[in-house]
């Protein structure tokens, strides 16, 4: 009989609370609904306005991305809250555990910033052709955290966008045309004069190469062995190594037609019969 007694005190506890809890169970309902409403709002909102804009494109999915995140966030302390969780608890709970995130985080927490200044600032796009932490190549993929090159030999080169928007970044494609520099050396008793001539009426004979700015030649250095003249000329971007291998060939084939001497190292050995 005590047992029917004790158990019949716990119904009633139970739902007097619940009676009292209600009203609050209502308004959390409410407040949940209307909130997964207003962030579908707002969601439809951003795509609209980014479709009216340029940005690129893993900028706009990352920002949409943050943006979803943070209104659940405020949906479910405002939830939590009505609920009769204390705020400052909450926030005291989520403040240590933002922290302890950090500190475990912070390589990953750093190459996140830098995606999101390489998102906002631009200083390359996909399929620009860049060099940077001593990695050339063709950018693939711009993510969060990394940012994916094609090198010359076919291979994905990952570098972490922290350490990328911290450093160097040359950036070959941001330009439309671009200065080539080779450098060859002539033997002392070869005609400089000659020698200069053919490396420019080779840069007037490929149709690849600029005629404005002109190419132009002059002597470098008076090296040990050789004296060093430097070619500069003009190409687009796109024809840029085409007409870079094509003078080097060129030049070659024109030197020994002329009988003008590259130099080359030599070694002289004696022996003793």
């Amino acid at each position: 009989m005590e047992e029917l007694v004790d158990y019949q005190k716990h119904i009633d506890y139970a739902i007097k609370w619940l009676w009292e809890a209600l009203p609050n169970l209502i308004v959390a309902c409410i407040i949940l609904f209307v909130g997964i409403w207003v962030t579908r709002l707002i969601n439809r909102m951003v795509t609209k306005f980014f479709d009216k804009k340029d940005y690129d494109q893993t900028l706009e999915t990352f920002l949409q991305s943050f943006i979803r995140i943070a209104l659940k966030a405020v949906i479910f302390v405002l939830v939590i809250t009505q609920l009769g969780v204390q705020s400052t608890s909450l926030v005291a709970i989520l403040g240590a555990a933002g922290l302890a995130i950090g500190l475990a985080l912070q390589g990953s927490l750093a190459n996140f910033a830098g995606g999101v200044l390489i998102l906002l600032f631009k200083p390359f796009k996909i399929g620009d052709f860049i060099s940077a932490q001593g990695v050339d190549g063709t950018v693939k993929e711009i993510t969060i955290f990394t940012t994916k090159l094609n090198t010359f030999g076919n291979q994905v080169a990952i570098l972490p966008n922290g350490q990328l928007s911290n450093n160097n970044i040359i950036n070959y494609n941001t330009e439309s045309t671009r200065r080539d520099k080779i450098d060859v050396g002539i033997g002392y008793s070869s005609n400089i004069k000659k020698a200069k001539d053919i490396l420019l009426q080779i840069c007037a004979e490929n149709e690849n190469i600029l005629k404005e700015p002109m190419p132009e030649v002059y002597v470098g250095e008076l090296g040990d062995s050789s004296v060093n003249l430097t070619l500069r000329f003009w190409a687009r971007n796109d024809l840029f190594w085409a007409a870079h291998f094509h003078v080097i060939e060129e030049l070659k084939y024109r030197f020994d037609a002329e009988e003008i001497e590259i130099p080359f190292p030599q070694r002289v050995v004696h022996t003793n019969n």
